[in-house]
């Protein structure tokens, strides 16, 4: 395992306020993630897990922190120098996969390549390739109303990495899915990132994905720590 975390978030702190109640979701969180580890972030709704994913994502400013990716700190950056490390350094997989419904399985893989600056020709070659691991080769061509939710997730996944990111975000991957068609899509997903070395820290409530990752950990009081059966208590 490289000795410099590919992902460092450092004392990270968000609070949202209701009425005259303030929120208090992470009070100091931190994690460090490794290249080429899977990284479990396990608990209920509503602990924390994807405001310190969004954050981790440069997706949501938090009230106080850092965030390096690749030793470089982004919170301090332009927004200019945020979005090009959105596109591509970080690849992100929601619950809903949000593919361009007008658009078709090979299209949503592709443009987001040619948007990082990569030619039709090229992105094309590459979203086939992803496609075709994903074991989704016979349907590339369809849009996504043509596609199983287990298969439209497997494009968002193909999606996420087609830019090599350094880092991929999942957030509840596999949250809008039957139990079998769950387990399927995690597969693939832990297939993919270990084929193309991809670090991947993971939000989930799903236990039965605990067994992927290399390391577990939940949000308890706004700071992460290691995951036991205790620390959801």
């Amino acid at each position: 395992m490289s000795k410099r975390p590919i992902l460092s978030v450092r004392n990270l702190h968000r609070s949202f306020r209701s009425g005259d109640n303030v929120l208090h979701v992470l009070a100091g969180a931190e994690i460090d993630i490794y290249p080429g580890e899977m990284v479990g972030l396990v608990g209920p709704s509503g602990s924390g897990k994807s405001t310190l994913l969004h954050a981790a994502g440069l997706l949501e400013t938090p009230d106080q922190g850092e965030v390096y990716i690749d030793g470089t700190e982004c919170l301090s950056l332009p927004d200019n120098k945020r979005t090009a490390i959105r596109r591509n350094e970080i690849g992100v997989v929601y619950q809903f996969h949000h593919l361009l419904r007008e658009f078709t399985a090979l299209d949503n893989v592709a443009l987001p390549q040619m948007i990082a600056g990569k030619s039709q020709s090229g992105a094309r070659a590459e979203a086939e390739r992803l496609l075709s691991i994903m074991g989704l080769f016979e349907r590339m061509h369809h849009q996504p109303s043509q596609m199983s939710g287990g298969e439209q997730q497997r494009v968002a996944i193909a999606r996420a990495i087609a830019n090599k990111p350094k880092i991929l975000l999942a957030d509840e991957p596999t949250g809008n899915l039957d139990p079998n068609t769950s387990g399927n899509v995690f597969q693939s997903l832990f297939d993919m990132t270990r084929l193309e070395g991809v670090a991947a820290l993971v939000a989930t409530h799903n236990m039965s994905l605990v067994p992927y990752m290399d390391r577990v950990f939940t949000v308890k009081d706004g700071v992460v720590v290691p995951f036991t059966p205790k620390a959801m208590i």
